[in-house]
């Protein structure tokens, strides 16, 4: 039988309360300060709870491997903080000792029973509450909790032995994996998440530079040496050169003659547009998208309880992947032959490539 492993005791988090408490003032000032809480004793609790870990990590880690795992269940185990992306729905759980980070999305924390500590805060994390972005969570001794995905996607990190388990949402990371196999989808410079950024709001730039990857035209692009008349793009920028191909090309307008606004949000309507200008079925003539998801649906772009669904939904960066990638299987109005084998044949990405991007996503659509 293996030694049980030593374990963070919540009581030492009480006791460590209490002897903060007795620290920190005396009979006429028996209070202790905010600022103390906050820095010294927080700095000592996180130094006493990371020595514990360290003792009991080897044989947790040993602990899982005996684990079986259930259907619809992942049992890892990670010595060392590990980085992953979730949908909505995804449970991480574990034990005494698990550590739990989220870097982006949001969640909520499951323990009807012992205690999680929110060791950022230097204070319990009650059932059911949400979990707040970069702080880090410890799942308390005789304790199993759960973290579960609330947002659609999410970008958690952890340390301990813990068990994913999957819902069937949509997996808008999937899709993004594929877009990027297929080199469609690039992602940003954010250090986590794979740079994906799927938790943020587009911009009017990052849609337009979707669109030209999807009509296969990036590289002519990025050739580019014209001047665009919009003043708020700096010259010679690879901003100035998507715009200003695209503007020549007839692909978009400015907002005004000399304002372009790259860094502006959009919205489904905008991105939708983009998607079936690419596709052939509609032009910068058309500056009317009240109907815009009605017509994608029209054209097979998106089915009608996808249309509906999205136009419920915040447009974020998840949303833009979405799309795109139901892009691919869509015909082109001037040829009848999908998008994905239209960009084959201009060799943006391969066969090869395509297989494996689609292979990457199962699962439920919107709608």
């Amino acid at each position: 039988m293996k030694k049980k492993a030593p374990v963070l005791l919540l009581g030492l988090l009480a006791a460590l309360l209490v002897w903060a408490a007795a620290a920190g003032g005396d009979v006429s000032d028996p209070l202790v300060s905010l600022s103390y809480l906050t820095g010294t004793f927080t700095d000592r609790v996180t130094e006493r709870v990371d020595e514990l870990l360290e003792e009991s990590d080897r044989a947790l880690l040993e602990q899982a491997e005996d684990l079986p795992a259930q259907s619809g269940t992942v049992n890892e185990s990670a010595a060392v903080w590990t980085e992953r992306r979730l949908k909505e729905g995804d449970v991480l759980s574990g034990s005494t000792g698990l550590s739990v980070l989220v870097l982006a999305g949001s969640g909520e924390v499951r323990c009807p029973a012992g205690a999680v500590v929110d060791v950022s805060a230097g204070s319990l994390a009650p059932d059911g509450s949400a979990l707040a972005v970069n702080h880090r969570y410890l799942v308390a001794e005789d304790t199993r909790a759960e973290f579960a995905i609330t947002s659609q996607t999410a970008v958690v990190s952890y340390q301990g032995s813990c068990t994913f388990t999957e819902s069937d949402a949509v997996d808008y990371n999937a899709m993004a994996s594929a877009l990027k196999t297929m080199r469609l989808f690039k992602g940003s410079f954010t250090a986590y998440g794979q740079g994906f950024d799927l938790e943020k709001a587009p911009t009017r730039l990052q849609a337009l530079i979707m669109f030209i990857r999807v009509l296969g035209e990036e590289e002519a692009a990025l050739a580019y040496t014209g001047s665009p008349p919009f003043r708020d793009l700096a010259a010679g920028s690879d901003a100035a050169k998507y715009v200003g191909y695209a503007y020549e090309k007839g692909y978009t307008n400015g907002y005004t003659a000399t304002e372009w606004r790259p860094a502006q949000s959009v919205n489904v309507y905008q991105y939708t547009e983009f998607m079936l200008r690419a596709l052939g079925y509609s032009s910068t003539a058309n500056t009317n998208l009240a109907d815009t998801m009605e017509r994608s649906a029209r054209c097979g772009l998106l089915d009608g309880g996808e249309a509906a669904a999205l136009k419920g939904l915040p447009f974020l960066r998840a949303q833009l992947v979405y799309i795109s990638f139901r892009a691919l299987d869509t015909p082109l109005a001037a040829s009848g032959l999908p998008l994905a084998d239209t960009l084959m044949e201009k060799g943006v990405f391969t066969f090869s490539d395509y297989l494996e991007g689609i292979s990457l996503v199962s699962g439920a659509r919107l709608g």
